[in-house]
């Protein structure tokens, strides 16, 4: 099923005084004849305002987009429930040969708690599309990251480098595990020292490279696994991660 949004400029005042005033915002939408009234209340329950008197939009275009996850859209309501035991699997390996692996905090995978890679509610960050070359901290910030698997739909194996500060913000507000669909968190450059994978991994922060199919899970709701084999003395393993995605 596709997936739409809507762009706006909005004018919204408040009971207790003042405005604000948007102008290109975004959000999910539950289908494409979302009516302006539809969009007003995303738009106010997107950004948490509170004492809302009136939403004024103008320049509305509604379009076929990828959801991003708005805080109180379609696809945040749906990750609201609980894991559920039924819904679709969705194959996140690359083929064959593409090298889909696991990189262990500490060098080994003997002090890696099977919790930390197995069944964790996702969220997908995407920047695929947007021309981003660095993933920071207003990329990842508007999510609930705490017990989670933080997965970044970069769309091109060198893109979405990762940037150390958002690494640090991710630690610091108890990811479980970050993967990403490029070819590593820090670029083609490999960036060394302060790098983002350095980061997480100092952290305990399990990370997952070069996944495939992140396009096809929903911004929050899916249930993550990428289980490394039970070995010794391996910082870096190839690993089978998919995700179960609930059921509409």
């Amino acid at each position: 099923m596709t997936d739409h949004r809507a762009s706006f400029d909005a004018r919204i005042t408040f009971g207790n005084g003042g405005d604000l005033a948007v102008h290109g915002f975004r959000v999910d939408l539950p289908g494409p004849d979302a009516s302006d009234d539809e969009i007003a209340a995303l738009f106010v329950a997107s950004l948490g305002l509170l004492m809302t008197d009136g939403v004024e939009l103008d320049n509305v275009e509604i379009f076929a987009e990828p959801h991003k996850g708005t805080r109180g859209g379609p696809s945040d309501r749906a990750a609201q429930a609980a894991p559920s035991a039924g819904g679709a699997l969705v194959e996140l390996t690359r083929p064959p040969g593409g090298g889909t692996c696991l990189v262990a905090p500490g060098g080994g995978l003997t002090g890696l708690p099977l919790a930390r890679t197995a069944e964790l509610p996702a969220v997908v960050v995407r920047v695929a599309g947007a021309g981003v070359r660095e993933v920071g901290v207003g990329a990842v910030a508007a999510f609930d990251v705490r017990g989670r698997a933080v997965l970044l739909h970069t769309g091109a194996p060198g893109g979405g480098r990762l940037t150390p500060e958002a690494a640090a913000w991710l630690a610091g507000r108890g990811a479980s595990l970050v993967g990403t669909d490029a070819d590593g968190l820090d670029g083609p450059e490999g960036v060394a020292g302060s790098a983002a994978l350095d980061v997480l991994l100092a952290a305990g922060v399990p990370v997952v490279e070069r996944l495939a199919g992140l396009d096809r899970l929903p911004p929050t709701g899916a249930v993550f696994t990428a289980a490394p084999p039970r070995s010794e003395g391996a910082g870096r393993v190839p690993v089978r991660a998919f995700a179960r995605v609930p059921e509409a």
